[in-house]
């Protein structure tokens, strides 16, 4: 995956801002890793981000987080980004932790003071509440109960104030859905989602130039978001909304479903 030469210190800005938007309530430090512990479907919500080396022998640290997400129920998982402990994935990856999801970190410096284009005939577009946000994501994604209400209450909890939006036909069914995270100058797209069904009709285009407009209104200047290397028609619509490639990362877990 090639990158933009964005300036380090506003890539580094928002891998921060990221952290904040996705913080879960169950989190903890150990030795420089911030490990988080959300029993729902979000990986960046329950794995460890590596931040700072810490003082205790890598193996020794792995013993511990292991014990720790044993407890929690749930598979030890750490994302790797340009700004993790260096060494720790080639350390990893000697012990048997495989490389999966590969992610890119797409960046906007240039955010439209309004919707690109009309929403279509008989649509709206309708804010709704974290819970109500979560639910609707959710179902889209055929969630089961625990991982929607796991997602409710990090959006409730967040740090960073969530804005969530669905746009909706004229018989009130959501169509897509997305949702923004803002802290100071910078805002993040998260869960843009559009119904199997209706895809390739630029629902999502339409709804993502909606919150970047709506987000600039708050004072946001530059916008980031999350989505899956290999997801080239996402990409390209983000493309055509003015982003860029700024960095990747990465997780990686042992084999089996409790790693």
């Amino acid at each position: 995956m090639s990158t933009t030469e964005f300036p380090v210190e506003l890539l580094s800005r928002i891998e921060d801002a990221g952290l904040n938007a996705s913080a879960p309530p169950q989190q903890r430090w150990v030795d420089g890793w911030l490990l988080r512990f959300s029993p729902g479907t979000a990986k960046r919500a329950r794995c460890i981000n590596a931040v700072a080396p810490g003082r205790l022998p890598l193996s020794e640290k792995l013993a511990q987080c292991q014990a720790l997400y044993r407890a929690a129920g749930l598979r030890l998982i750490f994302r790797i980004t340009p700004f993790s402990v260096p060494g720790l994935d080639d350390g990893l990856a000697r012990r048997g932790y495989q490389r999966f999801d590969d992610t890119c970190v797409m960046v906007g410096t240039t955010l439209p003071r309004q919707p690109a284009e009309p929403l279509p005939e008989g649509t709206r577009i309708e804010s709704v509440d974290s819970e109500a946000y979560a639910h609707i994501i959710g179902e889209f994604r055929a969630t089961d109960w625990c991982g929607r209400q796991a997602h409710a209450e990090r959006l409730k909890c967040s740090p960073v104030l969530y804005h969530g939006v669905v746009l909706r036909s004229a018989d009130g069914s959501a169509l897509a859905c997305g949702q923004f995270a803002l802290e100071a100058d910078l805002v993040g797209l998260y869960d843009v989602f559009t119904a199997p069904a209706l895809r390739g009709q630029g629902l999502s285009r339409t709804l993502c130039a909606a919150l970047l407009s709506q987000a600039r209104e708050q004072g946001a200047g530059i916008a980031y978001l999350q989505v899956d290397t290999d997801n080239h028609a996402a990409r390209a619509v983000y493309r055509r909304l003015g982003f860029a490639d700024g960095y990747a990362y990465h997780y990686r877990a042992r084999p089996g479903p409790d790693g």
